[in-house]
């Protein structure tokens, strides 16, 4: 699993660990039911507290993206990323609010707006150009 992180960046880094799981997801570099290094294992490779790991892989698990046994490890979720609902709907809106509210601040256009919106759902979808 390749994962880069910003130490410099004002994103804490189980934030980081948790949104490179999730475009690698997005991506298909990570497959249902693969498993992860273990929490010990990707602090050790990447050089950060095993707690950091741990949070990030206990929220991925809570949010379903990530299954964690005792026998056979951690595990992206074999049914793969829950599906969008209501409740997720409201979430992403709070969360792109304040993204939206930068680009609008910044008189970015909405057409340019989601022209980066679409240039990163097709990098998502491996460059595929079909919407």
């Amino acid at each position: 699993m390749f994962i880069q992180l910003k130490f410099d960046s004002e994103v804490p880094i189980y934030e980081q660990i948790k949104q490179q799981i999730k475009i690698g997801m997005a991506k298909g570099t990570l497959q249902p039911g693969e498993r992860l290094p273990s929490v010990r294992q990707l602090a050790k490779d990447i050089g950060i507290n095993l707690h950091t790991v741990n949070k990030a892989y206990q929220q991925l698990r809570d949010e379903n993206f990530l299954l964690i046994h005792r026998q056979r490890g951690v595990v992206i979720h074999p049914d793969g990323a829950p599906k969008t609902d209501e409740i997720h709907k409201e979430t992403l809106k709070a969360e792109l609010a304040p993204i939206i509210a930068d680009a609008f601040c910044r008189e970015m256009s909405e057409n340019d707006f989601l022209s980066v919106c679409y240039e990163i759902f097709k990098e998502m979808k491996g460059g595929s150009s079909d919407g």
